[in-house]
C-alpha cells in the first residue's frame, strides 16, 4: 500500500520515526513535509496535501500529525472522498477503517507518545473495510452528503 504522511511543527518530531515504521511494514511512504521544523507553519497546508494525495489515488491511506490532530481532521475532511478522524487508541484506528472506510488518520503528538502512535498506525494500516450491507449503506449516505 502507498501511505502519505505529513506533519506541521506540532507533529514534526514524530514523523521520521513513524516514516521508518511504515517503511518497515513494507508500505511505500510518501513524505509531503514538513521537511524542516518551522514553528510558523500551518497544519491546514499539510493536512490538505495529505488529503489531496489520498483523494487523487496517489496513496491509499494518509497519516497527518499535528499538535492535537483535531485541526488536521477538520481540514482533511473538507476534501471530497476523504474520511479522516483523530484516533488516539488502536480500537478506533482499525474500527474506523473497518466500519467507516476511514482513509486518513490524524494523530496529536502533544496528546500521545511514540509507542502508542506506532501501535495506532499498525492497527490503522492493518485494517480493511468490511463490505457488509450496513457499512456500505452508511458509507453511501456519507458520499451523498458530499454531493449535495
Amino acid at each position: 500500500m502507498i501511505v502519505v504522511i505529513g506533519a506541521d511543527h506540532g507533529g514534526y518530531s514524530l514523523k521520521d520515526d513513524l516514516f521508518s515504521l511504515i517503511d518497515n511494514l513494507n508500505h511505500k511512504v510518501l513524505d509531503i513535509g514538513a521537511h524542516v521544523n518551522d514553528p510558523l507553519d500551518d497544519y491546514p497546508d499539510y493536512a490538505k496535501a495529505v488529503a489531496e494525495t489520498v483523494a487523487s489515488g496517489q496513496a491509499q491511506r494518509g497519516i497527518m500529525l499535528c499538535g492535537s490532530g483535531v485541526g488536521a481532521a477538520i481540514t482533511a475532511n473538507k476534501v471530497k472522498s476523504i474520511r479522516a478522524s483523530v484516533c488516539h487508541d488502536t480500537y478506533s484506528a482499525h474500527q474506523g477503517v473497518e466500519h467507516d472506510d476511514m482513509n486518513v488518520l490524524c494523530i496529536g503528538s502533544r496528546v500521545i507518545g511514540i509507542e502508542l502512535a506506532r501501535e495506532i498506525i499498525i492497527s490503522f494500516l492493518g485494517a480493511k473495510f468490511i463490505p457488509e450491507e450496513k457499512y456500505i449503506r452508511r458509507l453511501n449516505k456519507i458520499k451523498n452528503l458530499e454531493d449535495q
